[in-house]
């Protein structure tokens, strides 16, 4: 046992106190406008991003104030690596590389909108907000040389440059999802009990985008997304093989989703399962990155779930069609 692990541990079990918790959460969904949950978030554990002053204030867009959630539970998630050894510190920024990949799609959107090679291969979900990039200090891994890019093409060489690999091409949907492969790989590589989550949330992507978009991923992509789900699954001509072909690790997301359009709905039951095994390795009396990875884990799902409620408060508060499901914890 290592001091490093005993003051990593001992700080990732005080920070679960920095969730919101299921009934905070029902709180800030009952608002009746966006601006009563940002007041009610100001007296939580969420106040260090949602106080005005802070990053947010009256009159707040719903995608600033669930990107201001985000940048807190972002901020804990630094506080948390600095406490811990170098193991567990890798784990944190494997677990949090969802960050470096949403700075590397923001400033990928105005460079592909000058380039013409690229602006009409914008992905959809790249908008036309012009967003600050998180703040990642010692969790990022290439992002120093990303920001600095100014095309397509060097955003391209960077990452390929990189822990990322290349992306196969530099349209900003190759981009998204190259990355988001990439950092699947390296997550059950770095942090072998978040194997599952990763190897689960990649067959997500992967079905997603080949049978409800409809887009033909860079060849590269598909050999990476093939070392978690088989090369089986990621050759399967409908959603129908690809999910009887994936590892058991994955194919349990996607159990009784019959159908590609009903992918939805394996959203929350991913969140479920991270937030039930987090709990589960939180619990481990053991000095090690078990209990650290538990905590990123449910501030995780806090922070999911409450960005949530944000959207419920923004259109007039009260339970939602989704509610029970994304709100309640797992039973």
């Amino acid at each position: 046992m290592s001091a490093g692990w005993v003051a990593g541990v001992t700080r990732a079990r005080a920070l679960r106190t920095r969730c919101l918790g299921a009934e905070g959460i029902r709180d800030v969904a009952a608002s009746h406008t966006l601006d009563d949950a940002l007041r009610y978030l100001a007296a939580t554990p969420y106040r260090h991003g949602v106080s005005p002053g802070h990053g947010v204030s009256p009159g707040a867009t719903p995608a600033e104030a669930q990107r201001a959630v985000s940048a807190t539970l972002l901020w804990h998630l630094r506080v948390l690596a600095g406490w811990q050894p170098a193991t567990g510190a890798d784990a944190i920024r494997a677990l949090a590389a969802g960050f470096e990949i949403s700075n590397a799609r923001h400033h990928l959107r105005p460079l592909s909108a000058e380039d013409p090679r690229t602006a009409s291969a914008r992905a959809p979900d790249l908008d036309t907000r012009r967003l600050p990039p998180y703040r990642l200090g010692a969790l990022a891994t290439a992002w120093t040389r990303l920001a600095h890019t100014r095309t397509p093409t060097e955003l391209r060489a960077a990452l390929a440059a990189s822990v990322w690999g290349d992306p196969g091409d530099e349209s900003p949907a190759a981009v998204a999802t190259g990355m988001r492969v990439s950092a699947a790989i390296r997550l059950a590589t770095a942090v072998p009990d978040a194997a599952p989550w990763a190897a689960a949330r990649l067959a997500l992507l992967f079905a997603r985008e080949v049978f409800v978009v409809g887009r033909r991923l860079p060849d590269v992509s598909v050999s990476r997304a093939a070392r978690l789900l088989g090369p089986r699954a990621v050759g399967a001509r409908s959603y129908a093989d690809f999910r009887q072909a994936l590892p058991t690790t994955a194919r349990w997301l996607l159990d009784d989703v019959d159908e590609a359009a009903d992918l939805w709905r394996a959203e929350a039951r991913w969140w479920n399962a991270v937030e039930r095994d987090g709990r589960e390795l939180l619990r481990r009396s053991h000095f090690g990155p078990q209990p650290v990875v538990g905590a990123v884990a449910l501030l995780s799902v806090d922070a999911w779930r409450t960005r949530g409620a944000l959207e419920l408060a923004a259109r007039g508060g009260g339970p939602g069609d989704w509610s029970a499901e994304v709100l309640d914890a797992p039973r």
